[in-house]
């Protein structure tokens, strides 16, 4: 062979090397979740170790920080008014149902209060759960449509006619109060209506579509602790404003959050997944009838959900999800419970909440992310649950509102199950899915969320007036509940639930490339030897 030959094999030999380098270069980069375009060995550095580049990433990318910020102020107009809605309704069902013409039921405390007052607690109670499981169950029936619906239309509508929605129960608390005659049902109805577009189901998938695989469980905590900062500092309201001037804030605050979102909150959404969806969709339904047409709407929210019994691993995560809702819901029943068994203050419910509130706070921001890093997300799962366990044990068996202070504080790694399993359904579908599947989850936690408060009052109601476990039963079945999803979450297959082991088996295929130094050895040999 000639040298000019030799030359030329040894430069397609070289070109071949620099083609193969770069495709091991892109591929790595895709699986990290940045820009193929981006050859900056210091930001993968950083993006393999996580830490302040997370955050860095979170705060300057297009959309979620936006969403976590309207989740802040949203919990900041809801905690305002947490103490207000179960003292107001209380008041007004004393009143109307049974005649009471004293001061406010607020007013007294556990052991002078009224025989009407305690009677107009348990119609709260009745009508809290109520108004819960009309609500889920419109969430229900609605979240795997709308999830479906934000894949093809994007999320942002969808955002706005929550937000929307969301101002119509501050506006009937208001009402509520400034008219002595009227009912209740009003305000709850007005609350149960916004169940028709869950504003978390659709501000996960919006987080799905920006965050990396393996940053999504503590991107979704990340959402949750902003939720748990308004929540903490929000009763601190309390302290300074009457029931009214609370609801009037809360009106204030959920039109101006309306507002902003109209004109800074982003599409996530791109136009190229948007496409693959309605195209995926469109395949499956050329050339039918009109009759057929209708009757695939009809039946569409129902095939949406099916999503959820793909395979082994999803129905298993669909009943995590199902038990952590039933679990959760007792908290909605928590502040009837504490005023009604320990005459709890206005102010010891606002201490309450603002405990709980930055322990979550800390836990969400701090912790997390290190515990996944560390354990990965199945063990997380079965942490989180066992917390839950001995959270409610204490609430149910506590003989004092201290217990009540412990038991807040012991729930707040609870609180970790929500995002990883909202993570590992969306680690485990495609792109173009990501609405689909958080629908349908959060369509499953909801019918929890319906289901347990009516399961829960049932179990108070028939162990309230016994010695052993008294009225804090309703604490010890949902600690039941907790213990099984331990149980669950200890079968959960690692390989396809932990993302850091999912991305080290997606990178063993290119442990059969070797580097760019070492390609160029063998193939400019091989060319020599021409």
């Amino acid at each position: 062979m000639s040298f000019d030959q030799q030359e030329s094999a040894q430069q397609e030999a070289s070109e071949s090397m620099q083609r193969r380098g770069r495709l091991l270069c892109s591929s790595k980069h895709a699986r990290n979740g940045t820009s193929s375009g981006s050859m900056d060995p210091q930001n993968d550095l950083q993006s393999e170790e996580g830490g302040d580049s997370f955050l860095k990433f979170i705060f300057t990318s297009k959309g979620p920080p936006q969403i976590i910020l309207w989740s802040l102020f949203y919990a900041i107009a809801i905690g305002s008014t947490i103490t207000v809605v179960p003292s107001v309704i209380t008041d007004r069902y004393a009143r109307i149902n049974y005649q009471f013409d004293g001061h406010t039921c607020s007013s007294y405390g556990a052991d002078e209060k009224p025989d009407e007052c305690s009677a107009a607690s348990n119609d709260a109670m009745n009508a809290s759960a109520v108004n819960s499981f009309v609500e889920n169950m419109l969430t229900f029936a609605t979240s795997p449509l709308m999830g479906s619906i934000s894949d093809e239309r994007g999320r942002r509508k969808l955002l706005l006619i929550s937000s929307f929605l969301s101002i119509l129960g501050p506006v009937m608390l208001v009402a509520l109060q400034r008219d002595d005659s009227m009912n209740p049902a009003w305000y709850y109805a007005s609350t149960s209506i916004k169940g028709f577009v869950s504003f978390m189901n659709i501000a996960l998938s919006s987080m799905a579509d920006v965050l990396p695989r393996k940053w999504r469980a503590p991107g979704f905590g990340l959402l949750t602790a902003g939720f748990f900062l308004g929540i903490a500092f929000s009763p601190l309201l309390a302290l300074g404003l009457n029931h009214i001037q609370l609801s009037i804030f809360s009106l204030c605050l959920m039109i101006a959050m309306f507002v902003l979102a109209l004109f800074f909150l982003p599409e996530t959404l791109s136009r190229e997944k948007s496409e693959e969806a309605r195209r995926l969709r469109l395949m499956n339904i050329a050339d039918e009838s009109t009759c057929c047409c209708i009757f695939r709407n009809v039946k569409r929210p129902v095939v949406e959900i099916l999503i959820l019994n793909r395979d082994r691993l999803f129905r298993l995560v669909a009943t995590l999800a199902f038990f952590s809702g039933m679990v959760l819901s007792a908290d909605g029943l928590l502040i009837y419970y504490i005023q009604d068994r320990y005459g709890a203050t206005d102010k010891e419910v606002s201490t309450l909440l603002v405990m709980v509130g930055i322990l979550n706070i800390f836990v969400q921001a701090f912790v997390m992310k290190p515990l996944l890093d560390c354990i990965g997300e199945k063990m997380v799962l079965v942490v989180a649950f066992f917390f839950g366990s001995v959270h409610n044990l204490t609430y149910g068996f506590g003989p004092n509102i201290d217990f009540v202070y412990a038991a807040g504080a012991l729930g707040s790694i609870r609180e970790m199950s929500f995002p990883t399993i909202s993570a590992i359904k969306s680690n485990n579908v495609d792109e173009h899915e990501q609405g689909r599947i958080q629908g349908a989850l959060y369509s499953v936690s909801s019918l929890a969320g319906a289901l347990g408060p009516l399961f829960l009052r049932f179990v108070y109601y028939r162990t309230r007036n016994k010695t052993f476990p008294g009225p804090g039963a309703m604490f010890v079945a949902a600690a039941g509940l907790d213990v099984i999803a331990v149980g669950i979450a200890f079968i959960l297959p690692k390989n396809k639930v932990d993302s850091n082991i999912r991305d080290d088996e997606e990178q063993r295929p290119d442990n059969n490339l070797t580097d760019a130094s070492n390609l160029s050895a063998p193939l400019l040999d091989d060319a020599n030897s021409l």
